[in-house]
């Protein structure tokens, strides 16, 4: 009798509830109903339905929800198309260079696409002669000696004052093949672990001419023949202190990179600014907007200007990278150990702490390094022993090597060599 008389006063209680719109309170009751046992009354199994009801349509929302994201990604994913490594062009790419790992971090290339970069040096060339066609002989000499003179500080670790009108010719001649050498293999490195979208936004801090670009464009040349390259779209945005580097870089790729390459869709921005200004011009660069930044060969010894640096990079990286975007950064071997005042030696652990150092104070997180090398050494050889490495190893530089002897008396042969670290990172 007890029982009969509860559940008629929680029935009675329910419907108190429903009229006045105590929901929540009718849902407590309908649940201590259905422990009892009791049977459901009209109302009850009618309230019951439609929770029941609801649940179902809530349910069916969340997937429909889960379904669109998932469309949403799967739209974003083909609009970023991953160029997906193919085994033969890695087999060539590891042929031609020669590339030998000698241990986790340390890669060693002793050889070169020679079609690729045997018709880009012999058009650089061309185009200095041109360039240089336009002065009078006895002007020449004297302006690529003050560039020369100038551009050299390089080798000291001090920046150029760039004053000069052919000190990015002076660069073209002495560094840029190198330099777009490294690059090249850089990308390639990417590509192996399929890291390079078809449609990718670049931000190349301390730009110059555009190196991380040309190293690009000629990866994918060498692609050719290997596998399809869907349209390559790349937006190419050059953050550069000399606009002389911004336009002699940009000549020189209509001239010769836009005449070969008919997949890529490279667009370019330019901002002209020096990086410790940038406080000034930080509504230059989009947000969340680049799948890489790039720093190649450009970090400073001096400990306040690289703070300084540091800190502007880490709110460029901070505001413009895409969370899932990657930071590139490309110094040579003797500036990496000279910032922290180490010999270099044969010690991974040692090499490996001073990475992840560097890569701290650029708030930054490591997905992989190598160390590209010529020699295979990550000690140097004395110069004797080195120069008949090169001459007995190494690809040569055919056509530039004739006019800096015509220009500048120099004796020996250039080859294409590598003593760089390649750091990809993330943001912490």
């Amino acid at each position: 009798m007890n029982n009969l008389i509860i559940n008629w006063w929680r029935s009675q209680q329910f419907k108190f509830s429903l009229k006045r719109g105590e929901i929540h309170r009718a849902v407590q009751l309908l649940q201590e109903i259905q422990k009892s046992g009791a049977r459901f009354s009209w109302l009850e199994k009618l309230f019951r339905d439609k929770l029941q009801l609801e649940r179902y349509s809530q349910e069916y929302k969340r997937q429909t929800e889960t379904l669109s994201q998932q469309l949403t990604e799967k739209s974003k994913q083909k609009d970023n198309f991953i160029l997906m490594p193919d085994e033969e062009f890695i087999k060539y790419i590891y042929k031609v260079f020669n590339l030998i790992q000698h241990d986790e971090y340390k890669l060693q290339s002793t050889g070169i696409d020679e079609r690729i970069f045997d018709d880009f040096e012999s058009s650089l060339v061309e185009y200095l002669k041109e360039e240089f066609s336009k002065i009078p002989e006895n002007k020449l000499f004297i302006k690529l000696e003050d560039a020369l003179e100038d551009i050299n500080n390089l080798k000291v670790g001090q920046d150029p004052d760039y004053r000069f009108s052919l000190t990015p010719h002076v660069y073209f001649m002495k560094y840029f093949l190198d330099n777009v050498y490294c690059i090249y293999l850089a990308w390639f490195l990417i590509y192996q672990d399929a890291l390079l979208p078809s449609k990718i936004n670049i931000l190349d801090i301390a730009a110059g001419p555009g190196t991380v670009a040309y190293g690009l464009a000629l990866f994918l040349q060498s692609s050719s023949g290997f596998f399809h390259i869907p349209q390559m779209h790349i937006s190419y945005y050059s953050l550069e202190k000399q606009d002389a580097f911004q336009f002699r870089g940009l000549q020189f790729w209509r001239r010769y990179i836009e005449s070969r390459l008919t997949t890529v869709n490279a667009y370019f921005r330019f901002v002209t600014t020096d990086i410790f200004n940038w406080k000034n011009k930080s509504n230059n660069l989009p947000k969340d907007f680049f799948d890489f930044i790039v720093i190649s060969h450009c970090f400073f010894t001096d400990p306040a200007k690289r703070v300084e640096a540091n800190n502007t990079c880490k709110q460029i990286f901070a505001t413009s990278l895409k969370n899932s975007g990657y930071v590139l950064l490309i110094l040579q071997d003797k500036k990496l150990f000279q910032i922290y005042d180490i010999h270099q030696v044969e010690n991974q652990e040692q090499e490996k702490n001073v990475v992840q150092k560097f890569l701290g104070e650029l708030g930054l997180e490591l997905v992989w390094y190598k160390y590209l090398t010529s020699t295979g050494s990550r000690k140097s050889l004395p110069s004797g022993e080195f120069g008949k490495f090169a001459r007995d190893k190494l690809p040569k530089q055919l056509y530039m090597s004739p006019i800096l002897q015509q220009y500048f008396g120099q004796k020996h042969q250039l080859h294409y060599t590598l003593d760089d670290y390649v750091i990809l990172a993330k943001k912490s």
